[in-house]
């Protein structure tokens, strides 16, 4: 269920709404205006010394068991690098040393039976070493391997497969 399906009522006065879902959502009653804008998350295409990507298999939905790149959502106050410096320290136990912006892509996070927009941010991370690697937060295990060794049919959300086939072509 997409997220203006969800609102039958207005957050605003609690009124009805009146007619189909829409987004905007827009109470007849008060005049309220609720834009479904989607989430914004993170992503990492994070090399090691050696040039190799590190992937996760992700203990949990969606895409559980499935290989995704390390990242996660962007909290308030929070810069996109800061959110993945953040994510990759919670996920995988790693201190990045550079950030390189890659590019951006849409995705749909199917969660508890609704779907959410997102709008996911890529980048090209390095880190030093990976001998603090660890499997942490939502995290079933790791995998370094050369980019163009991944099955991309194995990402666990298209945009990720799509942010390392542009890597793996700028290269």
């Amino acid at each position: 269920m997409n997220l203006p399906d969800l609102f039958d009522f207005c957050p605003r006065c609690g009124a009805k709404r009146a007619g189909s879902p829409a987004n905007p959502f827009h109470c007849a009653a008060c005049g309220h205006t609720q834009y479904f804008n989607p989430a914004v998350a993170v992503a990492a295409i994070l090399l090691g010394p050696d040039k190799r990507v590190l992937l996760l298999r992700r203990a949990k939905d969606p895409g559980k068991g499935k290989f995704g790149l390390p990242g996660g959502f962007v909290d308030a106050g929070e810069t996109a690098e800061e959110a993945l410096q953040r994510e990759i320290r919670e996920e995988v136990n790693l201190e990045v040393d550079s950030l390189e912006f890659l590019c951006s892509r849409p995705n749909d996070y199917h969660y508890q039976g609704v779907t959410y927009p997102v709008l996911d941010l890529f980048f090209v991370a390095r880190v030093s070493s990976t001998m603090e690697t660890t499997a942490l937060d939502g995290v079933e295990s790791f995998l370094w391997l050369e980019a163009a060794e991944v099955d991309l049919n194995e990402m666990a959300f298209p945009s990720n497969a799509e942010a390392l086939w542009r890597f793996i072509a700028r290269r």
